[in-house]
């Protein structure tokens, strides 16, 4: 297979506000048809005093801007995207005709339940979908993100808690969890008691239950990632759930890996209580850009009661949106969500069907053990005695050891050969972590050439390090300085130049 990346014409693009001239325009705009209003009068003192200082582009500067931009972006619809456990893979373009059906992307949000019967069935039947794939008793497709269903699981679970009378404040998380959920926990006020998992990369029985036994009966629930961040199954989700159940603690499962069991283990059979879904990972709608995102809470019936509200339920043959929901920990969303990522996730669910969704669970696995097994005569393995899932984890130790190039040096280097760089260190727990997930959408001509750049990378680092440690080579821009970005972001566009060097 040929080099994926090459060199190519590109432009250089300043922010649209160093483009046009004052008084030009792209538009035409027809002559008001409504009474005019006098907004000096409405506003009082916070009307404008002068015009908002917008760019004034013509429509082929507009558009040869943002042209220009999307031709700077690596996206999935470009090229591979290995980024360990946020599964980036390729979304269908099917999904994207349903959720622009005109009925669809047309509906306004305050539109009556009545005359909204299409939607709200919608919304029904993927509740209903998503319960029956993880076995639990219900869903609220209310979470606008995979955090934010964090938070909102926790706060069906404080709520919970309190309903019977206690107040525990203790959440248990092995450090091969998602790193986002000691926010969550701080955000309810809980305290996060980390714990580390086995030798092997997973929770033992025996860990948490020593773990337990230091918060007596302040065990408000334990929080854990199944598949988790390294990739493996906790195999002994019957028995951890067990014991946190017996302190009268509740069960939080991350469902940020579900791609890797989609069809072949749902976590309400093992004693999960609650748990996120993440529609940009598992069923393929956007992932990230800064658009609307989703991210489902499922829950078991002792939860019911707290879900968010106002609740989209069958009533009979039709639909209704209720409201007297006096335990609900109320709203965490405007409206009822994010439909537009409902529609597609639907679109997904309905177009493979049991089978398709087992298929893919199958082909995710597949293509992640066929990687590992072709890569790891490059890089170690982090875990090289678990067999991994969807997902696995190398390490830098030995590159570094023998030639100095690390694992940012490796990822920048990736680029010049065409490849977005896997997650890199992370998880915390791995020296110079490089996690990688294929997903199921890629060929394995793809994982080859992959494979085939990190093999070569290796070499570079071993003939001429320097070559890596300065890379990228044939990007638009060279390495950046990174800490000096985190330290000193400029956010804000301003006529006048920095006034650090």
């Amino acid at each position: 297979m040929p080099q994926e990346a090459t060199r190519g014409l590109s432009f250089v693009e300043p922010p649209i506000f160093e483009r046009g001239a004052p008084g030009r325009s792209g538009v035409s705009l027809s002559d008001l048809d409504v009474p005019a209003v006098d907004l000096d009068a409405e506003f009082g003192a916070l009307a404008r005093q002068r015009p908002a200082a917008l760019p004034e582009v013509s429509e082929p500067e507009a558009v040869r801007h943002f042209v220009r931009l999307s031709q700077q972006n690596f996206s999935i619809d470009t090229q591979f995207y290995p980024l360990g456990s946020c599964t980036m893979k390729f979304n269908p373009k099917v999904n994207e005709w349903a959720a622009r059906l005109t009925g669809f992307a047309a509906l306004h949000p305050l539109t009556p339940p009545s005359r909204a019967q299409g939607a709200l069935e919608v919304i029904v039947r993927l509740q209903e979908l998503l319960a029956e794939i993880v076995g639990m008793d219900g869903v609220s497709l209310q979470p606008a993100a995979g955090a934010q269903g964090e938070l909102t699981g926790l706060m069906m679970i404080r709520a919970h808690h309190r309903a019977q009378g206690r107040s525990p404040r203790k959440v248990f998380i092995p450090d091969s969890a998602h790193g986002t959920n000691p926010a969550s926990c701080a955000l309810n006020g809980f305290e996060a008691v980390a714990f580390p998992a086995g030798e092997r990369g997973i929770v033992e029985p025996e860990t948490l239950a020593r773990a337990l036994e230091t918060a007596s009966d302040d065990v408000a629930g334990l929080m854990i990632t199944n598949p988790n961040t390294l990739g493996l199954y906790e195999s002994a989700m019957p028995e951890l759930t067990r014991l946190v159940h017996s302190r009268g603690g509740l069960v939080y499962g991350d469902g940020a890996n579900m791609n890797a069991v989609l069809g072949r283990a749902r976590p309400g059979d093992v004693g999960v209580d609650v748990m996120q879904f993440n529609l940009h990972k598992t069923f393929t709608t956007p992932h990230g850009g800064g658009g609307p995102g989703s991210g489902p809470v499922a829950f078991k019936s002792v939860l019911e009661p707290y879900q968010p509200g106002p609740v989209v339920r069958r009533e009979g043959s039709s639909f209704t949106v209720d409201a007297d929901r006096p335990a609900s920990i109320g709203r965490v969303r405007s409206f009822l969500g994010n439909f537009g990522m409902m529609v597609r996730a639907y679109a997904y669910i309905r177009e493979l069907g049991p089978e398709g969704l087992k298929a893919v669970s199958d082909l995710a696995v597949l293509n992640a053990n066929y990687l590992a097994a072709r890569l790891a005569e490059h890089f170690p393995i982090a875990f090289p005695d678990s067999r991994a899932l969807h997902e696995y984890v190398f390490t830098d130790k030995d590159l570094e050891q023998k030639t100095g190039v690390k694992t940012l040096d490796v990822a920048k280097r990736l680029l010049d050969y065409g490849f977005h760089s896997p997650t890199v260190y992370f998880p915390l727990v791995v020296r110079g972590a490089m996690m990688i997930e294929p997903t199921e959408t890629e060929t394995k001509q793809t994982i080859d050439a992959f494979v085939d750049a990190m093999g070569k990378i290796k070499r570079e680092a071993e003939e001429d390090p320097e070559l890596v440690k300065g890379a990228p080579h044939t990007t638009r821009l060279g390495r950046l300085d990174e800490a000096r970005a985190a330290r000193k972001p400029r956010l804000r566009w301003s006529a006048e130049p920095p006034t650090d060097s």
